[in-house]
């Protein structure tokens, strides 16, 4: 399926992304703080729109 190559090389990524990506969060986190407040409320509503949705969807059916 894999060769081993692929294999090492897709664990290379995974790792060197996740710590690019938490280094650039960290670097950045007095800008977040400042900008993006209360954001889980967006979240929030998102996700009960989408489970709305799909409550209303199947129960269509």
């Amino acid at each position: 399926m894999f060769t081993k190559g692929q294999l090492i090389f897709a664990a290379f990524f995974i790792v060197a992304f996740t710590l690019l990506m938490i280094w650039s969060y960290r670097k950045d986190i007095k800008i977040h703080k400042k900008h993006y407040k209360n954001t889980y409320l967006i979240v929030i509503a998102l996700f009960l729109i989408v489970a709305i949705f799909t409550l209303i969807t199947f129960s269509m059916h």
